[in-house]
């Protein structure tokens, strides 16, 4: 109840009648005039009449108090026995909680985030989403039901963001071990052939003293090292990567006896392999219109260290010219051939023939080159249906095609052939969809039959003009015409040269993205996608290893000619393993080193800073003699201020109400003022007639 005031007249006139009232009443108290004192009660009656006092009574409300109860559901909490610890203890929290009607109990479940690519558990910041629209004042406590590996606990009370105790119900048991390898420093790029060191170390958690662990290391699933490493220090691993792209190391560690979890005993880094300038030696067997398009394009190339000699002036040639007098370089046949062919990574004959520059049996070299993973590019012209050939040396083995002596000259489009829609290499050139297709003509081409691989162009008749195909560990590529130039020069609006030159070259030298027979996976954000390439025209499911060991199977569907794909959502993060036939692939979805894999052992110490500070209180939910058996402490309610140090789960009730009505009361108006002041007037008048 409050006592207000609602004045009848203005507060100054009041005050005025009060301050002359008040000196009358003084000067007859100073002359003693009788009946002063009553006439000074009737005249405050008469001021506080004109004053109106008014009783205000507020009928309110109590709000309840407000506890948060945060159950974390992370991945380090899937174990079967946390999960019935914390089962159990919702169950009977929420259920102690329940006895008390001022208590609005809200439950948080955290899980990880499945979008985040590094995946941790963050059970503060699901609090204050879940409090944000909650008066400070009305928060009675947290209650936190974990393993306590918490990523993202406060440092300091005012980042809490409310004042009332925080406790902790911790799952797991006090004697829990864990082993884990972690990766502590490793390249992110590596040049391909070059060695790259890796440190890594093993930990056991909750175990004394320091041992032996053996570790697998594999390089894109195979198996590359195994170790004897000792606990506890950083032990270095030196290997070399064996293509470009990305690279996926995984360490395993074997298990120690009785750990919690064997998710974190592998750790994985991806080290993307960027390889040195490759080396390509063009060899032009004359100048010619087309020499200049297979110069620009390979020295266009940034990564392409490019030797290219032309023949000017070959051994019949004699014009009487003295040696001494010519400005040519010799052809250093030994070096090229013989002392450095293994240099190259990509050897080019561009209308080369057979003119004796090269000794017999160097084409014998150039065929174990290839054999042993070369590249070998042949791009003919007349020459190569002529009696020098380069078809009728030793060379003639390793070759996909064989000239039939025969040139077509006429106009033709090249087409793609049924392989070409498939093949990588062609598969999605610009201009091929459409009849006729998109690009001008050529004009001549090298007819050959007994053709090997795969042909996936066709010229004049449907003839085969572009040739791919694999000899021992190398390869080999024919193009059956030296007209490619007219594309480069725009002649009849041009066509995709640069394109198909450049993928012809990189397939040759086995660029992983052009395999026309591959499975592959990438990760985009949280999604996995896995791609087939196969010149078939279905292909099987994919068998899916997940990071839990769980397996599942997928279908890809067709996605273009000679491509099949399937998009997959995955709520797990770690290493996948694809496997369809004989061939394999991984992908790691999220950050390699997720804070959630890190450790698992459970822990107390991350919540009880924040516990003592705020009087809460942070403790094991089972023993370490009966894990089934679960104990949740019993509930303490209190007003005021909250003390430390109690083995109750504490929860501060709040003062707070809302207000419902209000009943106001004039003193002096109705009966009761009239009587006020009617019994001052006649106590005055009755003291003036005595």
């Amino acid at each position: 109840m409050t006592i207000e005031f609602a004045p009848l007249l203005p507060i100054g006139v009041i005050v005025a009648l009060a301050i002359v009232g008040g000196l009358l009443f003084a000067l007859g108290l100073y002359r003693r005039v009788r009946g002063v004192l009553v006439r000074g009660l009737a005249l405050a009656a008469v001021i506080l009449a004109l004053v109106n006092p008014v009783l205000q009574q507020e009928d309110r409300e109590p709000l309840d108090s407000i506890v948060v109860v945060v159950v974390d559901r992370s991945q380090s909490q899937l174990s079967p026995q946390r999960q019935a610890q914390t089962d159990a203890a919702l169950s009977d929290l929420t259920a102690r909680l329940g006895r008390y009607p001022n208590l609005d109990v809200q439950i948080v479940d955290v899980s990880n985030d499945p979008a985040s690519d590094a995946p941790s558990t963050r059970l503060f910041e699901a609090l204050q989403s879940s409090i944000q629209d909650v008066p400070p004042s009305r928060m009675a406590g947290a209650i936190f039901i974990t393993d306590g590996q918490i990523h993202d606990a406060p440092e300091s009370l005012a980042q809490l963001g409310f004042d009332a105790p925080v406790h902790g119900l911790i799952t797991g048991q006090p004697n829990e071990t864990d082993r884990r390898i972690e990766i502590v420093r490793a390249p992110r790029f590596g040049i391909v052939g070059e060695d790259q060191e890796i440190i890594y170390r093993i930990l056991d958690e909750g175990r004394a003293g320091n041992g032996l662990a053996d570790v697998t290391i594999r390089l894109n699933g195979t198996v590359i090292g195994e170790q004897v490493t000792p606990v506890g220090r950083e032990v270095p691993f030196v290997l070399d990567l064996p293509r470009g792209g990305h690279n996926i190391i995984e360490l395993s560690v074997e298990s120690l006896a009785g750990e919690i979890s064997q998710a974190n005993n592998q750790a994985v880094t991806v080290m993307e392999g960027i390889r040195e300038n490759l080396r390509v030696l063009l060899v032009s067997g004359e100048p010619h219109s087309g020499e200049r398009a297979w110069r620009n394009l390979l020295k266009s190339d940034a990564s392409v260290d490019l030797v290219h000699f032309t023949i000017l002036r070959p051994p019949e040639k004699q014009d009487g010219t003295p040696i001494d007098e010519l400005s040519l370089i010799a052809f250093p046949t030994r070096e090229l051939f013989v002392e450095k062919i293994s240099e190259f990574d990509l050897i080019v004959f561009d209308r080369y023939q057979r003119r004796g520059v090269l000794p017999v049996l160097y084409y014998d070299y150039i065929a174990q080159y290839v054999e042993e993973g070369g590249a070998l590019l042949i791009a003919a012209g007349p020459e190569h249906a002529s009696r020098d050939s380069i078809a009728t040396t030793p060379l003639a083995p390793i070759l996909p095609a064989s000239p039939t002596g025969a040139v077509r000259e006429a106009g033709f489009y090249p087409r793609l052939s049924e392989d070409g829609r498939k093949h990588p290499v062609t598969r999605d050139l610009p201009g091929s969809t459409s009849e006729p297709p998109g690009w001008g003509r050529w004009f001549r081409a090298v007819e050959v039959s007994n053709t090997a691989g795969n042909t996936v162009m066709n010229g004049p008749d449907g003839t085969p003009l572009l040739v791919l195909n694999r000899y021992g560990e190398g390869r080999i590529a024919m193009l059956m015409s030296d007209h490619g130039w007219l594309w480069a020069r725009g002649f009849e609006g041009g066509g995709p040269h640069v394109a198909l030159y450049r993928r012809i070259a990189h397939w040759l030298m086995q660029e992983p993205a052009l395999e026309e027979e591959a499975l592959t996976a990438t990760a985009i954000g949280r999604t996995l996608r896995i791609e087939r390439q196969t010149m078939a025209d279905m292909t099987d499911p994919v068998t899916i290893r997940l990071p839990s060991g769980e397996m599942m199977e997928t279908v890809l569907e067709k996605a273009a000619d000679g491509l099949f794909r399937a998009d997959i959502r995955s709520t797990e993060t770690g290493l996948f393993k694809m496997v369809q036939g004989a061939f394999t692939t991984l992908a790691h979805v999220g950050a390699v080193n997720a804070p959630e894999f890190r450790a698992t052992i459970s822990r107390l110490d991350v919540l009880e800073p924040l516990a003592g500070a705020t009087g809460g209180l942070v403790t094991r939910l089972a023993s370490a003699s009966d894990a089934d058996r679960v104990s949740v402490p019993a509930i303490l309610p209190v007003r005021g201020t909250v003390r430390g140090g109690s083995e109750r789960l504490v929860v501060r009730m709040t003062d707070e109400t809302v207000l419902v009505g209000v009943n106001r009361l004039p003193l002096f108006a109705g009966f009761l003022g009239l009587a006020l002041l009617l019994a001052g007037l006649m106590a005055t008048w009755y003291r003036e007639g005595r």
